[in-house]
C-alpha cells in the first residue's frame, strides 16, 4: 500500500509539473482581426513564456499559416496568417504545441463596419483643431489616478498631468464646432505609463501601442468620441509615432530580439538634424546619429530595418484606423527613422485607404528641406519618394512670427516680404496645397506670445494662415490668445488647460458668459473667418497669386475661374490708401469685393483704405 501510494504521488507531482509547463500566453497582438480586409496578410505577435518553443497551427476554412518565427527571446512567437476573401467572421482555434504539450489561443475574426463615413482623409477644405486631451477639460475624475499605474494627477504642478479626458473632450466638442473648426488632431491617446519623474502627459512615450491610456479613457470611449465627431460632421486625426517608445513600454524588459531597439550606450541621443537625410555631403556618422541615437533617454529607439517590427508598426496602424474609423494620421517625428521605412508605411497605409491622408512632422527651417519629405511628382526621380501626401509646414510658421514681428527694411526678406519669399519657393513641393500650415502647436511658444501680445498683429496672423493655400491647424487656447499670463514653466507655458474644464475652475471658456471680452472678440473672429472659410471654394482649391510686398503691404489672391479672394495685409502702424491699378490681372474681372468680417461692400475699381496693422479679406464679386 505504502508503495502504490507513493507511486500515486509521483504519478500526480508529474502530472502537476507537465500542467504548471503548458503555456500560458500573456499577450496576443492585434487582439482581434477582421474578415474581407485591404489587406489579406495578418502579423500575430504571441507573448508567453518559452512560447517560442512551439509551433502553430491552425484548422479554420479560410485561415491558414503561411510563415511563423522564433526569435531570440523564447518568450515569442510570431504568425503570419493569410485571410481568404470568403473567410467568415467568428473565433477560431490556433492549436500550439512543443513536444511535451499544447494549447489553444482563441481569436476573433470581426465583420468590418460600413465604411461610410470613416477614414475620410483630410485637405484643403479643413480646419484642424490640435489639443492635448491631458489639458483640455476633465469629464471623469474617477479616471485621474489609475490603481497601479505610475503617474499620478498632480495639479500643483504644470508638468504632471492635470486630468483631462476623452469624455472631456466629448463633453465639449460643440465648442470646437462652434470655432469653425472641421477636424480635431489629438496628441497621442497611447497609453504612457511612465514615472512621475519623467511624466508622460504629451502621450508620446507610448508603453502600449494597443491600449488607450485609461487615465484618457477606454478604446471603447476613443470610438465613441470619433463617431460623435462624425455625426457632426468633423473628422479626426490620429498622432502616431514610429520613431521611439516609452522606456517602460512591455517589450523593454524582454526584447524580442537584440536589434529591436538602437543601442543607447553606443549612438546616445539623436543630434536633431532633420536636414541630413537630403543632404548629399552628409557623413555616415551624422547620419547614424539622426536615426539610431534616441531622442530623449526615455524614449527608446525603434530599429525599423528588423523586418518583424516594421510590420508590426504597420500592422498597428491599420488596425487603429480600422477600429476606430480614424480619418487621418500625424507622424510625429518623421525625420527621425529610416526614410526608406517611413516611405514604405506611408505607402502600403495609403495603398489600403485610398481616401486616407498623413501629415508627416518635418521640423526644418528651409522650404528646400520641407518639400523633400513630401511625395514626388510623376516623373520626378530624385532618388527618393517618400509617398507622404503632407507635411508640416514649418518654414511658413517660422515666416510669420519674423514677418510680423520684424520691420520692415531694405533687406530682401524683412518684415512681410519675408512671407512672400517663402511662399515664392513654393514650386520645390509636388502639393503645397497638401501642406499643414499653423502659427503654434504643442512645441512652440504661443503665437500671441511671440507676437509680444499684440492683438493686432495677432488676428493679422489667424486671417493669414486662413487664407493662405494649405490645411490651416490651430492649437487649442490660442484662440483664446493664452500666453505668458497663464500659469506655467518651461514648455507648459503653452500647455496650459482650458478654464472651465475642471470642476474647481471660477469660470468657463467653452460658454460665452465665462469668457472675457477679449477672449470673446477673439474667439469670434476666427470663429467667424473659419466658418466663412468653409463656404470658399477660392480658399479651398483656388490658385495662389501674390505680390512683392511694397511699403509693408502684402497682397494676394486665391482664384479659380469665377471666384476669387483677395487678402490685403497692412503692417504699418497708420492707414493705407491701396492703388488697386496695380493688380488689374484679377481685379479687371471683378467690380467690388465684400469685407468678411464686417459684411462691407467695397469698390476695388478705386483705391482701398485699410487700416494699420490690419488684414482685409474681400470676396470679390463679378
Amino acid at each position: 500500500m505504502q508503495r502504490s501510494a507513493k507511486l500515486i504521488s509521483l504519478l500526480l507531482l508529474s502530472l502537476s509539473a507537465l500542467a504548471s509547463a503548458v503555456a500560458e500566453i500573456q499577450r496576443v497582438e492585434p487582439p482581434f482581426w477582421w474578415t474581407k480586409m485591404p489587406v489579406k496578410e495578418l502579423q500575430l505577435q504571441l507573448y508567453g513564456e518559452d512560447i517560442g518553443h512551439y509551433r502553430a497551427s491552425v484548422d479554420h476554412k479560410g485561415v491558414s499559416i503561411v510563415r511563423q518565427m522564433a526569435v531570440d527571446s523564447t518568450n515569442y512567437l510570431f504568425l503570419y496568417l493569410e485571410i481568404g476573401p470568403e473567410t467568415k467572421a467568428g473565433t477560431f482555434d490556433i492549436l500550439l504545441r512543443n513536444k511535451d504539450d499544447e494549447t489553444r489561443v482563441s481569436y476573433e475574426l470581426k465583420e468590418r463596419e460600413d465604411l461610410v463615413g470613416r477614414n475620410l482623409g483630410f485637405d484643403s477644405t479643413d480646419a484642424i483643431y490640435l489639443m492635448m486631451p491631458d489639458r483640455f477639460a476633465n469629464g471623469d475624475p474617477d479616471n485621474d489616478s489609475i490603481p497601479g499605474m505610475l503617474e499620478k494627477v498632480d495639479r500643483s504642478d504644470p508638468t504632471k498631468r492635470q486630468g483631462g479626458d476623452l469624455k472631456g473632450v466629448l463633453e465639449n466638442v460643440d465648442y470646437i464646432k462652434d470655432l469653425g473648426m472641421t477636424a480635431v488632431w489629438f496628441t497621442p491617446i497611447f497609453e504612457n505609463d511612465m514615472t512621475p519623474e519623467y511624466g508622460a502627459y504629451h502621450g508620446y512615450a507610448a508603453t502600449d501601442l494597443y491600449k488607450v491610456d485609461r487615465r484618457l479613457g477606454s478604446n471603447e470611449e476613443y470610438k465613441q468620441l470619433i463617431d460623435t465627431l462624425h455625426s457632426k460632421g468633423m473628422k479626426v486625426i490620429m498622432d502616431m509615432i514610429h520613431n521611439h517608445i516609452g522606456i517602460n513600454h512591455w517589450w523593454m524588459s524582454d526584447l524580442p530580439t537584440s536589434d529591436w531597439v538602437h543601442d543607447f550606450e553606443k549612438y546616445g541621443q539623436t543630434n536633431f538634424k532633420g536636414t541630413i537625410p537630403p543632404d548629399p555631403h552628409a557623413s555616415k556618422a551624422d547620419k547614424d546619429r539622426l536615426v539610431k541615437g534616441w531622442f530623449v533617454p526615455e524614449m527608446p529607439d525603434l530599429d525599423q530595418r528588423n523586418e518583424l517590427l516594421a510590420d508590426y508598426l504597420i500592422q498597428n496602424t491599420i488596425w487603429w484606423i480600422e477600429y476606430s474609423g480614424v480619418d487621418g494620421i500625424r507622424m510625429d517625428t518623421y525625420l527621425y527613422p529610416y526614410a526608406d521605412y517611413m516611405a514604405r508605411w506611408a505607402d502600403e497605409i495609403l495603398t489600403a485607404y485610398p481616401n486616407f491622408n498623413i501629415v508627416g512632422e518635418a521640423w526644418v527651417e528651409s522650404v528646400a528641406h520641407e518639400a523633400f519629405w513630401q511625395y514626388d511628382d510623376p516623373g520626378v526621380d530624385d532618388g527618393y519618394d517618400s509617398h507622404l501626401p503632407s507635411v508640416t509646414d514649418f518654414p511658413v510658421s517660422f515666416a510669420v512670427r519674423s514677418a510680423l514681428l520684424a520691420p520692415s527694411g531694405s533687406g530682401w526678406d524683412t518684415g512681410l516680404k519675408k512671407l512672400y519669399y517663402t511662399l515664392a519657393q513654393d514650386g520645390l513641393y509636388s502639393d503645397p496645397n497638401k501642406n499643414v500650415i499653423f502659427l503654434d502647436n504643442h512645441d512652440m511658444g504661443r503665437i500671441f506670445e511671440t507676437l509680444d501680445r499684440d492683438e493686432k498683429l495677432f488676428k493679422m496672423a489667424y486671417a493669414f494662415i486662413m487664407t493662405c493655400r494649405g490645411i490651416p491647424q490651430i492649437y487649442y487656447g490660442t484662440e483664446l490668445m493664452m500666453g505668458h499670463e497663464d500659469r506655467g514653466g518651461d514648455d507648459e507655458v503653452w500647455r496650459q488647460t482650458m478654464p472651465g474644464g475642471w470642476e474647481e475652475d471660477s469660470r468657463s471658456v467653452f460658454e460665452k458668459s465665462g469668457r472675457s471680452k477679449k477672449e470673446n472678440e477673439n474667439y469670434s473672429h476666427i470663429s467667424k473667418i473659419a466658418n466663412w472659410r468653409k463656404t470658399s471654394e477660392a480658399v479651398h482649391r483656388g490658385s495662389f497669386l501674390h505680390f512683392i510686398p511694397e511699403d509693408d503691404v502684402y497682397v494676394y489672391f486665391r482664384t479659380l475661374p469665377d471666384e476669387a479672394v483677395m487678402v490685403v495685409m497692412n503692417a504699418n502702424h497708420g492707414e493705407v490708401s491701396l492703388d488697386t491699378n496695380r493688380f488689374s490681372e484679377v481685379l479687371n474681372d471683378y467690380t467690388s469685393g465684400v469685407d468678411v468680417l464686417t459684411g462691407k461692400k467695397i469698390d476695388t475699381k478705386m483705391s482701398i483704405a485699410v487700416s494699420g496693422k490690419t488684414s482685409l479679406i474681400l470676396e470679390l464679386q463679378l
